[in-house]
């Protein structure tokens, strides 16, 4: 992805403001860690799940699924695991088919 060129590569921008990408709320505010990890079956799946959840608004990110918790599908999405109750209801109201939802700290 492109990122405009005030921009930087955390989501903040030169001017001090954010632009609502990389786990920051568009009011500036940053959001919790990117600490959950959906797994799919279908990578088809994860290219909609990412879609539904920017549209709810929720910081995500596509991801290598790890193996040691998933060897079924090469993609993964990453979230903020203190909104998988919302995660799960975004996903599951769109139909978007989902192996599992876990906790997974970075790093």
């Amino acid at each position: 992805m492109l990122l405009p060129r005030h921009a930087r590569c955390d989501g903040s921008r030169r001017d001090g403001r954010t632009m609502g990408l990389f786990g920051h709320s568009k009011t500036g505010e940053r959001r919790g860690p990117l600490e959950g990890v959906v797994t799919f079956f279908s990578s088809h799946h994860a290219l909609r799940a990412e879609s539904v959840l920017k549209k709810g608004e929720q910081p995500v990110r596509l991801v290598p699924g790890p193996r040691e918790i998933s060897p079924n599908c090469g993609v993964a999405l990453r979230f903020d695991y203190s909104a998988r109750d919302l995660v799960a209801r975004l996903l599951s109201d769109s139909s978007v088919q989902i192996e599992a939802i876990h906790f997974y700290p970075e790093g």
